[in-house]
């Protein structure tokens, strides 16, 4: 039985669930006063090996260690304190709460990532590293594998190294931590008799490499369930002495190619001795940069002058072309809001010799507004697949400029390389900050008379607009006018099928029980957006690789009642008026149109 049960109050937190138990530790997630979540690790003193404890201080060492820590590619250390039990006293700490996806089912949902994506990734891992290593004394990870890699939300692929309960000082052949749930493919050979060191982090971080670019670790082979680690780790070593590593197939850069061969070298002699010695591989053998932008960005101010405008503030949009993809299949629910684009719009903008002949105006652009994490820009994207045209996302952050009416000369880009692509869907993401209401004293008109300009009637160009917004309000009115945006659609809370299709879609490909019951489950999630199912798959996702166990539906439920809906009542209450008068906006649109037009 646990130590702390759910409700109970441990310092300022309150105790959501167990996530996981051994012997003399129990990791719970909890929650402050303002319901955000948390970390907490506790430590039951009485049932401790004493190697565990620092005999000068009484305390962890895992937590004298973690407040040392300070570093963005590291979970983030909060709070620590003790508890005095009936059982035993216990310590404790607690960390930040996952706030992405684990590397490990990126890889196992993807199989591959792309090199420029692994790669950044790998960087932020060797950082993370370098800090430990450089830390007095010399701290290591000793347990860095895909599952303990977070992916933050922030552009997913910002790592952040969790689970420190491996943390050490250099062992030189007797460790203080246990070693059994250790995986011993991402480990190197000298670790099976006690060594863990820098150097074995740096074979760990560049078997995390490896394992990004092909989708299995180095020298991938099955291993006995059953025994100790030395154990299990004398299979991996014969196959190791007996199959050389092929980097051959690996789809990668010299360069990145070196940094594998230096990291992975069976000896510690001969690999690589420090984090800075893979970096300076990584950084001198790197093919030249072909000054194209990264799939990662969606615009590049680098150009080459003699293929593109002589201007410093040009800009190369990255536009995707025509592709084969489900388009509206991919999208759970939203039944009659897909068969309503689909006759209203387009069927129209697919059929322009038919829209001819009837002389129907081809629409020009629509507005898909409602509250946050309603899936409104996947829509859009998935609104482009559906119309087989080319597509072209842009953020705010993609017309900013340095430059006088530098942004206008963006605009005026974007919509020329836009018409060269047509015919071809341009998604506006968050386009209140694009085109904001002019009537603000501190909104530059300039930009907003640009977009008003290039957008007139831009569908005579081969070109779609679908734009997306939270606050629909917030947006020039004439930007909402016939000709410009003709059509302006809510986009609602998941319904009851929509929720449990999300939950269909997200489960999909992840190691699941059978028999999980996502009826219940979208029962039980009335009010959530779909984002918040995405987090909850993923938050009980996280759990069960946390554990090495499959994804259950208790796993699921537990995951739900520990996660609020996103959307408070008083923030629908708000949608509801701001829907209300966009309404009031599309109907006096449609009254003041030309009969021709079918909407």
């Amino acid at each position: 039985m646990s130590i702390l049960r759910e409700a109970d109050l441990i310092g300022q937190y309150k105790v959501q669930s167990l996530i996981k138990s051994n012997l003399y530790t129990e990791t719970y997630r909890v929650e402050d006063r303002d319901e955000t979540p948390y970390f907490l690790k506790l430590f039951v003193q009485k049932r401790m090996p004493q190697k565990l404890i620092n005999q000068q201080t009484g305390l962890a060492k895992e937590i004298e260690f973690c407040k040392r820590l300070k570093h963005k590619g590291i979970v983030s250390f909060i709070a620590a304190g003790t508890l005095e039990h009936e059982e035993s006293d216990c310590q404790y700490y607690v960390t930040n709460y996952f706030k992405g996806g684990l590397l490990a089912q990126r890889i196992q949902q993807e199989g591959t990532l792309a090199e420029d994506e692994a790669v950044s990734i790998f960087r932020g891992i060797l950082e993370a590293l370098k800090y430990l290593h450089t830390q007095s004394p010399v701290l290591c990870h000793n347990d860095l594998d895909p599952t303990n890699i977070l992916l933050m939300d922030v552009n997913g692929v910002e790592p952040e190294i969790i689970d420190l309960g491996h943390l050490s000082e250099r062992c030189g052949g007797s460790t203080w931590f246990d070693t059994s749930d250790l995986d011993p493919l991402y480990h190197a050979n000298e670790t099976q008799v006690g060594i863990f060191d820098e150097q074995g982090d740096i074979f760990s971080a560049c078997a995390v490499l490896f394992a990004m670019l092909t989708g299995h670790a180095p020298w991938e082979v099955e291993l006995p369930q059953e025994g100790d680690y030395k154990e299990r780790f004398n299979v991996l070593k014969q196959y190791r002495k007996q199959h050389k590593l092929d980097l051959s197939t690996i789809q990668a850069g010299d360069n990145v190619k070196s940094v594998l061969q230096a990291g992975l070298m069976l000896k510690s002699a001969d690999r690589a001795a420090s984090v800075d010695e893979l970096l300076k591989l990584l950084d001198e053998t790197a093919a030249p940069a072909d000054n194209t932008s990264s799939s990662s960005s969606h615009a590049s101010q680098t150009y080459d002058s003699s293929q593109r405008p002589n201007s410093p503030n040009y800009v190369e949009f990255q536009i995707k072309k025509a592709t084969e993809g489900k388009g509206f299949e991919d999208i759970a629910g939203m039944k009659e809001l897909k068969e309503t684009l689909y006759k209203q719009v387009i069927f129209v903008i697919k059929n322009a010799e038919l829209a001819k002949e009837y002389k129907i105006t081809p629409p020009n652009g629509m507005l898909l507004y409602g509250p946050q994490g309603c899936g409104k820009s996947y829509f859009a994207e998935k609104f482009a697949e559906e119309t087989g045209f080319s597509y072209l996302f842009v953020k705010s952050s993609d017309l900013a400029s340095s430059y006088v009416h530098g942004s206008q000369e963006k605009i005026n880009q974007l919509f020329e390389q836009a018409a060269k692509n047509a015919p071809i869907v341009v998604c506006f993401d968050e386009f209140d900050a694009l085109v904001p209401d002019r009537s603000w004293n501190n909104v530059s008109a300039e930009e907003v008379n640009e977009f008003l300009t290039q957008m007139n009637n831009c569908a005579k160009r081969g070109i779609f607009i679908v734009a997306t917004s939270n606050r629909p309000d917030k947006i020039d009115p004439a930007v909402l006018r016939t000709g410009r945006i003709d059509k302006m659609v809510y986009v609602p809370l998941p319904d009851f099928e929509a929720r449990k299709e999300l939950f269909g879609l997200y489960l999909q490909g992840r190691p699941t029980e059978e028999g999980i019951n996502v009826e219940e489950l979208a029962t039980m999630t009335e009010g959530y957006i779909a984002s918040d199912i995405a987090y909850i798959v993923n938050d009980a996702a996280i759990v069960a690789a946390y554990t090495r166990a499959k994804i259950s539906e208790s796993l699921l439920k537990t995951s739900i009642h520990n996660t609020h809906p996103s959307l408070r009542a008083e923030t629908m209450r708000q949608y509801e008026e701001i829907k209300k008068k966009m309404e009031d906006t599309n109907r006096r649109n449609v009254n003041g149109r030309s009969v021709v037009n079918p909407w």
